[in-house]
């Protein structure tokens, strides 16, 4: 049975959820600054010298073969990432080129360890590992994934997460003024799923501490992308920082987060669906709710719970809320596809589903809103992304001239275009908060969403559109910019307020 709504808080204020909190600016930056200059320099000077060789032999016949290995190695990679509907937001030319240089270095290096003086075979070599690594750092400034040196060197060598304390040390902490929440690894156990997974992580706010007992408090589910691990929230998106300074502000309470294997191994594109690549699906909703109550004592009220997912997350976000009201009342779609996505609709029938298409619809969040008819209670918010069209005025930034900024088109589907808190007539009143703001250039370039697969555009003015037909109460945040990690946290800090006393816990200037 299906929990009452909860009374809408009142419309807020945009948070300045900037990108440039402490977590995005501590350590040096892998998006901007002098390593990436550094490496390009070191990368392009070894290249030169690899190839700049004297002989005659050199130029007519080892050049052409170089070139054209560099250039078939450019055209596969683009090709797959293509086939495999890896991105949406197209990849800078510099990643293919830094493809094609690094494999034109490799084959100068082999062919040309016989011509040259020892300091150029040895300028061969290293050029090779070196063209690599500023390939590995190009694709990290399009996607964002590793904001800093530091972040990636946690995450490569999986150090603990911030605060991050064992499950044993907990019962320690009961009763007790933590400062600030806590993050635990924890387990699992499959409940019905069969799904292996990796461990996953749980953030516990200073309430949770307080008392003899754990209060129940509401859970948010957090999905990252498609490429992901559960600590991608926390080392990429790098929420914490926000977190913790909204706790403050709020007493110590907020929702308890828990940070999901939606994928089993970094590389597994399950979208969240029961199929060939695993039973995530059933691992979401199964598994991980009746853990977190029994072992956490959070609210079991659907009204209560809330998906906010990311890219690939944020596809998973509606589509495990619109199947199962009964454990969702709450979601937060940013940046994700009309629905799972691996390729054409044809390939993701294969890919998913082993090829049934019946599954397809089963998982497609059109056809289950549809299906389904009225819902109760179910209110969404969709964040998403359009690129900058050239040649159409816009650009990006807020007002100003800046190289990865964002200019915010903020719209409300439903009865025209509307701001948020305006609901056409005979529907009940949902104040929702405002689109985020990413006003700095510390932020990555682009990334996936998986609308290219199809070329399709306004899937969250169409999955609101339909939502709204059967009584979901939704609005949508058009934001201009790439497809980044950067944009998913400003995205969740902008709307985590609001998330907050839209599950009952009450907030200072938002719960009424």
């Amino acid at each position: 049975m299906q929990s009452p709504p909860l009374g809408p808080p009142p419309a807020p204020q945009a948070p300045a959820a900037r990108t440039g909190y402490p977590g995005f600016h501590h350590g040096v930056s892998l998006l901007h600054g002098w390593v990436p200059q550094v490496v390009a320099f070191v990368a392009v000077l070894l290249l030169v010298i690899a190839f700049a060789r004297a002989t005659r032999r050199w130029w007519v016949l080892w050049m052409p073969v170089c070139a054209v290995a560099g250039v078939a190695a450019a055209w596969a990679a683009w090709d797959f990432t293509d086939d495999q509907g890896l991105a949406s937001d197209p990849a800078p030319v510099l990643l293919w080129a830094c493809v094609g240089l690094t494999a034109a270095g490799l084959v100068a290096a082999v062919v040309g360890l016989r011509t040259g003086g020892w300091w150029q075979r040895i300028a061969a070599v290293l050029a090779v590992p070196v063209a690599l690594l500023y390939t590995g750092v190009v694709l990290n400034q399009w996607v964002g994934y590793y904001p800093t040196v530091q972040a990636a060197w946690d995450a490569l060598n999986a150090d603990p997460l911030p605060h991050q304390v064992d499950a044993d040390e907990l019962p320690e902490l009961r009763n007790t003024d933590v400062g600030t929440g806590r993050i635990v690894e924890v387990d699992i156990p499959e409940a019905g799923s069969d799904f292996r997974h990796r461990q996953e992580y749980v953030y516990l706010p200073p309430a949770w501490f307080a008392g003899d007992k754990p209060p129940a408090l509401p859970t948010v589910m957090m999905i990252g992308g498609e490429f992901n691990t559960p600590a991608d929230w926390v080392r990429s998106g790098q929420i914490m920082p926000a977190v913790d300074a909204f706790a403050a502000k709020n007493g110590g309470v907020t929702p308890v987060l828990v940070f999901v294997d939606s994928g089993g191994s970094f590389n597994n594109d399950t979208e969240c669906v029961n199929g060939p690549r695993g039973n995530a699906a059933d691992h979401l909703t199964k598994d991980v709710p009746g853990y977190l109550e029994s072992e956490f004592g959070v609210a079991k009220d659907p009204a209560q719970w809330a998906v906010v997912g990311w890219s690939m997350g944020g596809t998973c976000a509606v589509d495990l809320a619109v199947m199962h009201p009964e454990l969702f009342g709450t979601f937060v779609d940013i940046a994700g596809d009309l629905g799972p996505t691996s390729g054409t609709k044809e390939q993701t029938i294969k890919r998913l589903y082993g090829g049934n298409a019946d599954a397809w619809a089963q998982f497609d969040p059109m056809t289950v809103m549809q299906r389904h008819g009225p819902y109760t209670g179910m209110v969404g918010v969709f964040d998403d992304l359009t690129a900058p069209k050239r040649g159409s005025g816009q650009q990006q930034g807020s007002g100003q001239q800046q190289g990865n900024g964002r200019q915010q088109n903020e719209q409300q589907r439903g009865g025209g275009q509307q701001h948020p808190g305006q609901q056409p007539a005979g529907q009940q009143k949902m104040n929702f908060p405002g689109a985020p703001k990413v006003t700095e250039d510390q932020i990555g370039k682009g990334g996936r969403d998986g609308v290219q697969d199809t070329n399709e555009e306004g899937a969250a003015e169409q999955l609101c559109d339909e939502g709204r037909k059967v009584g979901i109460d939704c609005t949508v945040h058009t934001t201009v910019g790439g497809h980044t990690w950067q944009f998913a946290a400003s995205a969740f800090t902008s709307t985590f307020p609001w998330l907050t006393a839209r599950l009952g816990i009450p907030v200072p200037g938002l719960s009424s």
